[in-house]
């Protein structure tokens, strides 16, 4: 494990931005009199992760979350913006295969991201083989062992083929890959969305347990509330490409500030919220191609202006919510808090972190 200095985060993301190019073939634009079409996955983003600590993405399908995963690891370049790994710039830090080999990445399909030629034991050791860690197959096979025995398999599992496992196991064994490498950070994109909800909770149990030993830090992707509350120790809620609420995790649960999401917090089934009055989000969420001016939430928000319509809003702290900062303007004029405010929430928050809820309004 590398020894960082305390006010150093392990990950910073500074006006991070992933534009992709979906025009058609230039011929055809020409004979259309089309100009190009850009999407914008992810557009400009900040947030830090400081050393072992977990930052989850929350967000509706397409809002951006699994873009930023990739663009932490290095998979995609970013369009512009930075991503700092320790300190270092990742462009840098991913030509120092000491530095590569501390983050590591675990899909979310364990049915697709793993090879069904390979037993299991040469899945794990690849990372080591790789890296260069252990030298020797009789060494290698004692440290798959030891790390199978880690996240609950038997060691002599590592003889068989991913076929021969359920997707809890198969996503056992790619965490178990991830830590081969010995990692520091790892990014987890959605690693239960594909499994039963029992089976969740034992991933969720066994990365907090991992997370406890080994001094690791995570970025989190979910969709699911009920998931990221409970591994979370801050939450980032995504909406088209931007992150508009970052707040401690009880926090977005027990006072969530953006009218997004409070509508998130509204979507999850709650049987205390019987005969309570909900605030339904209107009409869809709009293109990324060609998003809204200013606020991109304005056309849906109950709250907006003629200001949330012209002015991009900007990250700022939450009064009265500590450690909360919220992008919308409604929040920094006190809008949300008057009598044309959106209802304060009147739960507990104890149903919505087992009802397994997803956050797509």
């Amino acid at each position: 494990m590398s020894d960082l200095p305390a006010n150093v985060p392990v990950v910073e993301a500074t006006d991070l931005a992933r534009y992709f190019d979906v025009s058609r073939p230039p011929l055809q634009r020409l004979l259309a009199r089309e100009p190009r079409r850009i999407l914008r996955a992810v557009d400009g983003v900040n947030f830090d992760i400081p050393k072992g600590t977990t930052l989850s993405l929350v967000g509706e399908s397409g809002c951006g979350k699994s873009t930023v995963a990739r663009l932490v690891v290095g998979l995609y370049p970013p369009t512009k913006g930075k991503v700092l790994f320790e300190g270092v710039d990742l462009e840098q830090a991913r030509a120092s295969a000491e530095k590569r080999r501390r983050m590591q990445m675990i899909f979310q399909d364990p049915y697709a991201s793993l090879n069904p030629r390979w037993r299991v034991l040469d899945i794990v050791a690849e990372p080591i083989r790789a890296f260069g860690l252990v030298r020797g197959g009789a060494a290698q096979r004692e440290r798959v062992a030891q790390l199978l025995t880690q996240v609950g398999l038997s060691p002599l599992d590592g003889e068989k083929y991913p076929h021969e496992f359920s997707g809890g196991q198969r996503q056992r064994i790619s965490i178990a890959r991830a830590l081969s490498s010995n990692p520091d950070f790892l990014v987890c994109d959605e690693p239960t969305s594909a499994l039963d909800v029992s089976v969740q909770a034992q991933i969720l149990n066994l990365m907090k347990g991992l997370q406890r030993d080994l001094g690791l830090t995570y970025l989190f992707i979910s969709h699911n509330l009920a998931v990221v509350r409970q591994i979370s120790d801050r939450i980032g809620v995504m909406y088209l490409g931007r992150i508009v609420e970052l707040a401690p995790a009880e926090s977005v649960f027990v006072s969530p500030r953006h009218p997004y999401t409070r509508a998130l917090m509204d979507a999850i089934p709650d049987l205390e919220m019987i005969g309570r009055k909900r605030i339904p989000v209107g009409g869809e969420v709009p293109s990324p191609i060609n998003p809204p001016t200013g606020c991109h939430f304005h056309p849906r928000c109950p709250l907006a202006n003629d200001r949330c319509r012209r002015e991009d809003p900007v990250l700022k702290p939450a009064r009265g919510t500590p450690g909360t900062v919220v992008a919308c303007h409604a929040v920094e004029e006190g809008r949300d808090t008057g009598p044309t405010a959106i209802p304060p929430l009147e739960r507990v928050g104890a149903a919505a972190a087992t009802s397994g809820a997803s956050a797509a309004p």
